[in-house]
């Protein structure tokens, strides 16, 4: 498998998805980095959530898990 080329933020992630992105920062909880899931880090301590392709549709699954 090739080496991800780039990841979708969190809040990207929430508006391709239609959901709440805190529900999601929540559920994300549950992914480790071989999920497709890591955080991007930036100057000043700024951090963000991100995912690859395969975090974007494990996260997709468990929306669709844990919707009530």
């Amino acid at each position: 498998m090739a080496a991800p080329s780039f990841v979708f933020t969190i809040t990207r992630v929430a508006e391709m998805l239609g959901e709440d992105e805190e529900w999601l920062h929540e559920l994300a909880e549950q992914l480790e980095p071989e999920d497709g899931c890591l955080w991007v880090y930036d100057t000043g301590d700024r951090e963000t959530l991100a995912f690859t392709q395969r975090g974007v549709e494990s996260l997709k699954e468990l929306t669709e898990d844990q919707r009530p």
